[in-house]
């Protein structure tokens, strides 16, 4: 009997954190795990990246051509099946290096993506950055940003770990979200590349 070979789907992470470890880090794998917990018949492949990846180039790149690891970290976002972003928030918003990794990128590679959207920051006044300012900036891309957004405080972490029993909810319903669109990856990724060649 020959049996189907599994599904692999590509999931990518990446943290605006200039440290590690960090919050945002541990977010951003937290969420990628639950992912993979809710489709235990699928292979999951999954990377997270953080900003210390692609320091210091990246304060340095002011286009093209692109330094090696930059590039390489962008064609790897682009080639996923679902990426998962976090950044810390400062002072109401995202880091500009954060922002700038993103400036880099041609937006028609982004088109179609499914975007799970978290960030972290001190306390609650933060929690309104992932809609005011992360979903428009992946809107700008036409990447598919997950309904469920996710934002943790400094009190949701004990010893760097998640631990709050709301934020665990908006985890599991974020991952919950992105279901639909893995079980149609094959056919998202059709729509990403014909929206790349009408670009």
């Amino acid at each position: 009997m020959i049996q189907a070979s599994a599904r692999t789907l590509n999931i990518v992470g990446f943290s605006g954190n200039v440290h590690r470890p960090s919050r945002t880090r541990t977010l951003v794998e937290t969420v990628i795990a639950r992912i993979a917990a809710r489709h235990p018949a699928t292979v999951i492949k999954s990377d997270v990246f953080d900003m210390l990846d692609v320091m210091p180039d990246l304060g340095l790149a002011l286009g093209s051509p692109l330094p090696a690891k930059i590039e390489t970290l962008i064609e790897r976002i682009a080639s996923a099946d679902a990426l998962v972003v976090g950044t810390p928030v400062y002072k109401g918003s995202y880091t500009g290096l954060f922002k700038h990794l993103f400036d880099l990128v041609e937006p028609q590679r982004l088109a179609g993506l499914p975007v799970v959207l978290t960030a972290t920051g001190g306390g609650d006044r933060h929690a309104l950055v992932v809609e005011h300012q992360l979903r428009p900036l992946f809107g700008f891309f036409s990447a598919h940003t997950i309904a469920t957004s996710i934002y943790a405080s400094g009190l949701d972490f004990v010893d760097g770990q998640v631990q709050s029993e709301l934020l665990e909810k908006r985890i599991d319903a974020a991952a919950r979200d992105l279901t639909i669109w893995l079980t149609r990856a094959d056919h998202t990724q059709e729509l990403r590349k014909l929206g790349a060649l009408a670009s």
